[in-house]
């Protein structure tokens, strides 16, 4: 079923479609070209489109948000797991996707890094989260929901974009 289909079951949902992503990776490119394809194809989209200051923690209006979308798409790219914006937006995903009273889906896609890479933390993924250690604690609470909320999404059924080309993934998402 392509997310167009998921309009019809949106029952309960303000959003068809919740976008995570971090901002200076791919919001001049991949978020635009996809951004514009959702509204062409009437697709209630939310995405924040705000740019966030150095502290600041997760509102509760994003929060909302996420848990008023039928679907997340989650794109990771190399800096995702550096900002505990994007990370705080992970786990509450990951927690409305278990939620048994409404049926919630999260799909991610690795925007030119290797699922695994976000699954086991490896690489940029890796020096994020020690990072994240150093300033939280390793035993931190965040820490650990965070570690888990990447390892579960990386599992989920999604989309490896490896080249230049968006496209495809429009393709597949069926819009």
């Amino acid at each position: 079923m392509s997310i167009e289909n998921y309009g019809e079951h949106s029952c309960g949902f303000t959003y068809d479609v919740f976008l995570s992503f971090r901002g200076e990776d791919v919001r001049h490119n991949f978020i635009g070209y996809l951004r514009d394809a959702l509204k062409h194809r009437g697709i209630n989209a939310f995405f924040d489109d705000n740019n966030l200051k150095p502290g600041e923690d997760i509102s509760p209006a994003l929060l909302k948000a996420i848990e008023e979308s039928k679907i997340s798409v989650i794109v990771f790219s190399e800096n995702y797991a550096s900002s505990r914006w994007c990370l705080g937006e992970l786990v509450k995903i990951i927690e409305c996707t278990k939620k048994e009273n409404k049926k919630q889906i999260a799909f991610p896609i690795f925007f030119h890094v290797d699922p695994s890479d976000v699954r086991h933390q490896r690489k940029s993924y890796a020096k994020a989260m020690a990072a994240h250690e150093i300033r939280f604690g390793k035993d931190s609470e965040n820490v650990k929901a965070w570690t888990a909320a990447l390892s579960e999404a990386a599992d989920l059924k999604g989309h490896h974009i490896n080249t230049g080309y968006v496209t495809k993934v429009v393709l597949f998402l069926g819009i």
